[in-house]
């Protein structure tokens, strides 16, 4: 049987993820009336994908879509960590699928207990050496995921690939994996590109509206000004 390319994989999936994303809430699109996201800063965008833990098709969904790229990709990996909160249940499914170790990241240690930042360790704290895929839901600038990674590889674990649920495409996250010594890379089933097709084959959003979301991927940090939506300091 052939294997899919990486292409193949994403289009396939991409699309059915992107309208169980609409049809969720996982994402939201509204240029004219942006949402305030929490640094203060007016977007029109939103994602959530914790909205597809709803329903089990789009967990089974991510988890067959994961499972493909790791082949695709001829991934191989000796166990599984999650980005804590959102990514542990999708990193639960494919460790589950592929029968492999799992483990979650925190942002940052515990200040309690026995202050661990990773969870799912041996008593010693250590991977060994092993080959961990990290799974992360979004990838916006790749700061969080980067720092998962980081937090890894310090706990000996070797760790060069994450995959996520979606990315806005941010030049920004590619710099910073690049960036890693040694460097890093990402996959997401659902690209911001086929995100915005898709919502204008379904009439979700029009043209204008297309080229609006895809001018706040060129500069989303000076977008809502331009738009007359200047950024609300806290």
């Amino acid at each position: 049987m052939k294997v899919k390319t990486l292409r193949e994989i994403t289009d396939y999936y991409g699309r059915q993820l992107a309208k169980g994303a609409f049809e969720l809430g996982a994402i939201r699109l509204s240029p004219s009336e942006p949402f305030r996201w929490a640094s203060g800063y007016y977007m029109p965008i939103y994602n959530d994908n914790r909205q597809f833990l709803a329903k089990a098709s789009y967990r089974a969904l991510i988890c067959d879509a994961f499972s493909d790229m790791i082949e695709s990709l001829s991934l191989q990996c000796d166990g599984i960590a999650g980005t804590a909160t959102a990514g542990i249940p999708h990193a639960t499914s494919l460790a589950d699928r592929l029968n492999k170790p799992l483990s979650y990241v925190r942002s940052s240690s515990k200040d309690h207990g026995l202050g661990h930042q990773i969870e799912g360790l041996g008593s010693d704290g250590s991977y060994h050496g092993a080959r961990i895929l990290l799974i992360e839901d979004l990838i916006s600038t790749g700061s969080s995921s980067v720092k998962a990674l980081e937090a890894i590889r310090r706990q000996d674990g070797l760790c060069d690939t994450c995959l996520g649920i979606f990315s806005y495409g941010l030049s920004a996250a590619l710099d910073a994996f690049t960036h890693l010594e040694p460097s890093a890379m990402y996959h997401t089933i659902l690209s911001y590109d086929l995100m915005i097709e898709v919502a204008k084959e379904v009439g979700y959003i029009t043209e204008a509206d297309g080229d609006a979301l895809k001018e706040w991927r060129d500069d989303p940090f000076g977008w809502g000004e331009r738009h007359g939506f200047p950024k609300e300091e806290k």
